[in-house]
């Protein structure tokens, strides 16, 4: 049993990981608006078939099952079903599966079930079918929970119960079942029988896309592009701490999601070709972890060191080559200079692709004539927060940390207060990163001159990332 969650476990992990780094490469089916449910087979013969038993000597294995053992009784069925050890004849098989089954053997039961269901050796017959598969699923045996589930799900032999589909697949997809994972994702991405909720739909695609089921890779893939960076960071955290339970253990009823484990989200940017990148403290400093979401990925940020008076927080991604902004003086910015930023507001309103405003430099100053801050008509909102200020050529001249408070201004002046918005002076950012050795000649001095804006936009961009903190 530990061998075999290890094995699941070291699958799940590569399969997740693939998943997060070929992501951008997988192409959608074109019907963004389909999530398809899969739906059960017939009988195979790695469903508790033994062959051994059958192939040499199929004589013995009737005496054992006219006899009453249950075993051997639900493999005889297994041998006339396929044909093997004995002439192929559902009948027979109806005939032993049932036998079996009324002596209390799940898999059996649930044989039994797939027959009704598909018309093999008896009348087609969904409530007979319903029957075997809720015996079968009572006693904890996933396949048949599946089964039953896609029953209520469908309303096949039973009145159309979404709930009662959900329960079903729940506690099949608690034991590792596959397609019951895939099944469950679609009810949690619709809302049927469950609260609506992308993140533990994406939870169940993604575990069950691990083990090859069909359609999870393709649901997971068109739910992605509904789902901000931290909805699918959460996802990706649910599902690697997955372990499948057993039947007898499995939980009785559908569990609520998780309460969401971010904390924060801001703006960084890379300021060296390896990795290291800038941010606001304020944006880390409840954190215990970070993320950093860049080239349609999440990977781990390190903070390296903090100037807590002034706001900035230096951070690092190992084993990267990124595209760095160049940090310049802030001394020769005068009033009135045109600038832009970059970043990630609202994401789970605005989304994740970065936001370009722009603006100026309204005064050399920020609240309270405070020397260390521009104040800027650029608009920002929050997880703006940490983003870059540039001017025309793409070079940084500040990092932005706040926005005016609206509700304190408003009962001060009585009106509220449009585009006053602050930036740390480079200046301060460059006395921080030359106190860092480690830092020694890594800044880029790279220029974008003779491009235009939207061209200059468009480099920049590639160097300013979503963080979030955990």
């Amino acid at each position: 049993m530990i061998k075999t969650k290890l094995i699941y476990a070291a699958v799940l992990v590569f399969a997740l990981l693939a998943s997060t780094l070929l992501s951008g490469c997988e192409t959608l089916p074109k019907d963004s608006n389909r999530f398809e449910l899969n739906r059960p087979s017939s009988l195979s013969r790695d469903s508790g078939y033994v062959e051994q038993d059958l192939s040499p000597s199929a004589k013995e294995i009737i005496q054992k099952a006219e006899s009453g053992d249950v075993e051997a009784q639900n493999n005889l069925g297994l041998g006339y079903y396929h044909g093997q050890g004995v002439p192929q004849n559902y009948k027979e098989a109806v005939k032993w599966f049932a036998r079996s089954a009324e002596q209390g053997d799940a898999e059996a039961q649930n044989a039994a079930g797939k027959m009704y269901y598909h018309g093999q050796g008896v009348p087609q017959n969904y409530r007979e079918a319903v029957n075997w598969y809720t015996r079968a699923a009572e006693q904890g045996f996933a396949e048949a929970q599946f089964n039953l589930s896609l029953k209520y799900y469908l309303g096949e032999g039973v009145l159309q119960n979404y709930k009662e589909a959900a329960k079903w697949y729940f506690r099949a997809a608690e034991q590792g079942y596959a397609d019951a994972q895939n099944n469950l994702g679609t009810m949690y991405q619709r809302g049927e029988g469950v609260p609506q909720d992308y993140v533990q739909a994406y939870k169940w695609y993604n575990l069950a896309s691990a083990q090859g089921a069909e359609n999870a890779k393709d649901n997971r893939n068109i739910l992605r592009n509904r789902m901000s960076p931290s909805q699918i960071a959460e996802a990706q955290r649910l599902s690697l701490e997955f372990h499948p339970s057993t039947g007898e253990h499995a939980a009785s009823a559908v569990r609520e999601p998780a309460a969401p484990a971010i904390r924060s989200n801001g703006t960084g940017f890379f300021i060296t070709a390896d990795g290291y990148l800038l941010t606001a403290y304020h944006v880390v400093k409840e954190a215990d972890a970070l993320q950093v979401w860049t080239d349609g990925r999440l990977i781990p940020a390190r903070l390296v060191r903090v100037d807590a008076a002034n706001d900035i927080a230096l951070l690092k991604l190992d084993g990267l080559t990124v595209a760095a902004l160049p940090v310049i003086s802030s001394r020769n910015v005068r009033t009135g200079l045109d600038v832009f930023t970059l970043g990630f507001p609202n994401i789970q309103l605005q989304g994740t692709e970065v936001k370009y405003t722009q603006g100026n430099i309204s005064s050399l100053t920020g609240a309270g004539d405070d020397p260390r801050l521009f104040q800027i008509s650029a608009p920002v909102q929050p997880g703006n927060s940490g983003g870059p200020l540039l001017d025309e050529q793409g070079q940084v001249i500040g990092m932005v940390i706040a926005k005016l408070d609206e509700i304190f201004t408003a009962r001060a002046t009585g009106s509220l207060p449009q585009n006053v918005n602050y930036a740390l002076k480079s200046s301060l950012v460059l006395s921080f990163l030359e106190s860092l050795p480690e830092l020694s000649g890594r800044l880029v001095q790279t220029k974008n001159n003779g491009l235009s804006r939207t061209q200059v936009v468009k480099r920049s961009g590639n160097s300013v990332v979503m963080l979030l903190g955990y």
